[in-house]
């Protein structure tokens, strides 16, 4: 291998695609201080803010997905594809590297066609449980898929899949010793049960339904509620809740200290995207999930399924979480015992240094 590897890290869309190929970028850097990397993602997306913001270039294709539901939208999608490959391809001619990463997403179809034409060794990162559409129809011609769930060969080939896990952000993952200072700042009784909710950074609707329709219980049970309503629906909630509503309910948009929101809380409820899963089975802690409907194939539920098979998780479904899952966290808080369970067996399917196994795997693709 050259001392100077020059990769390219492709894909976005959501912070679910962002966060590992930052994850894995960063990981090269550590291994291969000389190596240089480009980012290619979708203009308009929110990797166009986010990976600068961690330091790394990136050039964005005018790249968008199949609108479901609107013939209408999709009409100037052939067009746009055409032209990202033809800009995928100067941009390969232009910084000539030696390996390519797609992580998922519009932005990652267009590189990796054309790193395949242009015969560069690629290596995909499947984070679902469900692989995406273009990862499927790109993985016969990958040098290796790193995966995070079992089930894989279903969609590639089976002597290209690497189970590595999926890339996480160290510093939310790591809790150890910090349950007290968690508490301290989120004002909350550290010998008090608490409940985080989060649905990400947007938010989701059906959990934060789910909280307001049963905060009376909740109080009466009192138990604590670390409840992160997302960006999306904070102001609705602070209208109708108020923002002191009780002591024991914590109402957050955003929650910038995760690491200590994970500490301070004995029982997590989330929705179920992949690189959500990665953290939780690190964090160890019990863990109730709430698929999002709202996302292709059905994934999310898949993902969930993967740890409810593994009795490392309770699922609630989407449908009925506004009914039944503040009743399930109440009966799942008051028994410690399937608790422990929970918590061993979501911790048997953690994978550690996921970004370093990925970025040596890249580093390996490249030949002396």
């Amino acid at each position: 291998m050259n001392n100077f590897p020059k990769i390219i890290i492709s894909g976005g869309g959501t912070g679910g695609h962002i966060f590992p190929a930052v994850a894995i970028a960063n990981a090269l850097k550590s291994i291969s201080p000389n190596c240089e990397i480009l980012f290619v993602g979708a203009l308009g997306r929110m990797e166009m803010e986010k990976v600068p913001a961690a330091g790394y270039k990136i050039v964005g294709l005018n790249i968008s997905g199949i609108q479901r539901g609107s013939i209408l939208k999709n009409l100037g999608l052939p067009f746009k594809v055409i032209s990202s490959v033809r800009k995928a391809m100067k941009l390969i001619s232009d910084f000539k590297p030696d390996a390519v990463v797609g992580v998922g997403g519009f932005a990652s179809g267009p590189l990796l066609y054309a790193a395949s034409l242009k015969k560069i060794p690629y290596l995909i990162q499947e984070q679902n449980s469900y692989a995406g559409i273009t990862n499927k129809m790109l993985g016969k011609g990958a040098a290796k898929v790193c995966v995070a769930f079992d089930g894989m060969e279903a969609f590639f080939p089976a002597e290209k899949i690497m189970k590595t896990g999926n890339p996480v952000r160290a510093n939310i993952v790591d809790i150890k010793g910090k349950h007290h200072a968690g508490a301290e700042l989120l004002k909350l009784d550290p010998l008090k049960k608490t409940i985080l909710v989060t649905g990400g950074s947007l938010g989701a609707g059906t959990l934060n339904k789910s909280i307001e329709k049963h905060l009376t219980a909740l109080i009466a049970q009192d138990v604590q509620v670390i409840w992160q309503t997302g960006k999306f629906y904070y102001n609705g909630i602070l209208e109708r809740v108020g923002l002191n509503y009780h002591p024991n309910i914590i109402i957050l948009e955003f929650l910038n200290k995760m690491d200590l929101a994970y500490a301070a809380a004995d029982l997590i409820v989330s929705r179920a995207g992949a690189g959500t899963i990665a953290e939780l089975c690190l964090i160890k802690k019990p863990v109730i999930l709430v698929p999002s409907p709202n996302v292709a194939e059905d994934h999310q539920t898949k993902n969930a399924m993967a740890l409810v098979k593994n009795d490392a998780a309770v699922l609630v479904n989407d449908r009925s979480a506004e009914d039944t899952l503040v009743t399930e966290a109440l009966k799942l808080l008051s028994n410690k015992e399937r608790c422990e369970i929970l918590s061993e067996n979501i911790g048997k399917m953690a994978y550690e240094d996921a970004d370093v196994v990925i970025a040596k795997e890249v580093l390996k693709l490249i030949k002396s």
